[in-house]
């Protein structure tokens, strides 16, 4: 995933082929901790350049992330949360969280968008790999676009 991320309130995080994210900072940079509240995303293809939507804007378990948008819209933007101890949780735009189920590992019913508070699944850990970040689930699985 590519993480370009001014430290501010705004900024971008990018989903790689891969399952890595990289900053428009130097490779030694990481993410300061706590982030600033609300801290806005969008989530971006590496190969592609496509936008991940939280389809409806998120509270779905199915149908729940698309991968065709070719600009960011209100769908499309992802708030930063601090999840405590390096994680971050990864709100949509209706004010549910991205969840990994089962902690991570899956290649079917992979992501949900419906939950509304930070658990374990909802905690993802992001990894420097390179210039960029990984994006990892709470069982140490990296996401990836297919």
């Amino acid at each position: 995933m590519n993480l370009r991320r001014a430290f501010s309130v705004a900024g971008a995080l990018v989903l790689a082929a891969a399952g890595v994210i990289g900053m428009s900072q130097p490779a030694s940079a990481t993410l300061p901790l706590p982030l600033p509240v609300p801290s806005t995303c969008t989530i971006q293809t590496y190969n592609t350049g496509n936008f991940l939507t939280a389809v409806g804007g998120g509270g779905q378990t199915t149908d729940v992330i698309h991968s065709n948008a070719t600009w960011p819209a209100a769908w499309e933007t992802f708030f930063l949360v601090d999840a405590g101890n390096g994680y971050v949780g990864i709100r949509t735009v209706n004010g549910n969280y991205l969840t990994a189920v089962g902690g991570g590992g899956r290649n079917t019913d992979v992501i949900h968008s419906n939950a509304t508070a930070l658990l374990d699944w909802e905690k993802f850990n992001l990894v420097p790999v390179g210039g960029w970040f990984g994006v990892q689930t709470i069982d140490r699985h990296y996401l990836t676009a297919v």
